[in-house]
């Protein structure tokens, strides 16, 4: 496969973030994907919110599994570390990398084939264990590089770009995250950046187990009549339940102002979540109360989007494991390598 690469040498005038960085520095190659994709409106939110976060991109360690989807991470944040794991398995190589130095900010990158299928059981441990991660699952609903089969997400009666109506029950990441016990979750659309953007900065500003479901349209295979994951559907029946805007330490904000209730959700490193409630009964600090939610709204047929879950206390694998804050690579041969008088210690405390 041929790339083209972008050009290196940037306009002088392009506005800097704090850290140095223009737009631009977070940018990859360009994209191969059909024109038009939800996946690249995607892309193009990652490097928004990190751009604005001012994330250095070399901090940023992405991975991926396989499909189009686990394509992506190559168009952005280029200049971040990268990992392209085979098909499912990304949470696993990702457990590993942050176990061996929390020192950075994990960013995992998936489709509805590669984590509602092959890798499902991958996607339960990074949940139930609260690895510290932004786990986005660009949701289709098929499987793009193979011709437009049904993924395990496609809704029970969805047709196919052929006429064909799918008989399957689908799996619905979000409630299964939630039940999980993953302590952040969202869903959005990828055509509505003014939504998935601050979304995707809540996310990086959580600690613990972050996920995010993305209704991201298959131009090719999966927007037409009579598919649920078509552009026009998820605009006719995306029913929002909040919007969000991201205070950080004591920088001023400006917000949009929407009609319901405002509720403020201080973060552990002292960012504020501000959430102005367009569902005015809606309480994204009860697990309980957002699964019944979601349920109600999926028998009516809609799609409901926003933060839909946030544990202000959450806490990560390494806290539950009370592991050692100082990167394997960093520790020298006496703090690796104890002798055998510890092994043995070890070894007692296990029989």
């Amino acid at each position: 496969m041929t790339y083209i690469a972008k050009p290196s040498l940037h306009h002088p005038s392009l506005k800097q973030n704090k850290v140095g960085f223009t737009r631009r520095d977070y940018e990859g190659r360009i994209s191969t994907l059909c024109a038009g994709c939800g996946h690249d409106s995607i892309s193009a939110s990652i490097i928004q919110a990190c751009w604005e976060m001012d994330i250095e991109p070399h901090r940023v360690a992405k991975l991926s599994g396989i499909g189009c989807s686990s394509k992506t991470p190559d168009y952005f944040l280029g200049q971040s570390h990268g990992f392209n794991t085979v098909h499912g398995r990304m949470p696993s190589a990702l457990t590993g990398a942050y176990l061996a130095n929390r020192e950075l900010l994990y960013l995992g990158v998936s489709g509805d084939g590669d984590s509602a299928s092959i890798g499902i059981g991958q996607f339960v441990h990074a949940m139930r264990r609260g690895i510290d991660m932004v786990y986005i699952v660009e949701n289709n609903g098929v499987y793009g590089l193979t011709k437009g089969q049904f993924s395990a997400t496609a809704d029970q009666g969805s047709q196919s770009k052929k006429g064909v109506v799918n008989t399957d029950s689908p799996i619905d990441l979000v409630s299964l995250a939630l039940g999980l016990g993953a302590s952040f979750v969202a869903r959005s659309f990828s055509g509505d950046k003014t939504q998935l953007v601050p979304l995707i900065k809540a996310a990086i500003r959580h600690r613990g187990a972050a996920f995010i479901d993305v209704l991201s349209p298959c131009v090719a295979f999966n927007n037409h009549a009579g598919s649920t994951k078509s552009y026009d559907y998820v605009r006719e029946h995306n029913d929002s339940v909040n919007r969000l805007d991201i205070i950080e330490g004591r920088a001023p904000i400006e917000i949009e102002q929407h009609g319901g209730e405002l509720l403020e959700v201080a973060q552990h490193d002292g960012s504020i979540l501000r959430l102005r409630k367009t569902a005015p009964d809606y309480d994204p600090r009860d697990r309980i109360g957002a699964m019944n939610f979601i349920a109600r709204h999926q028998a009516e047929g809609e799609v409901v989007t926003g933060l839909l879950y946030v544990d202000p206390e959450a806490r990560d694998f390494h806290q539950h494991l009370q592991t050692v804050s100082t990167p394997l690579n960093r520790l020298g041969t006496t703090e690796l390598c104890p002798g055998t008088e510890a092994l043995a210690k070890i070894n007692e405390r296990l029989r």
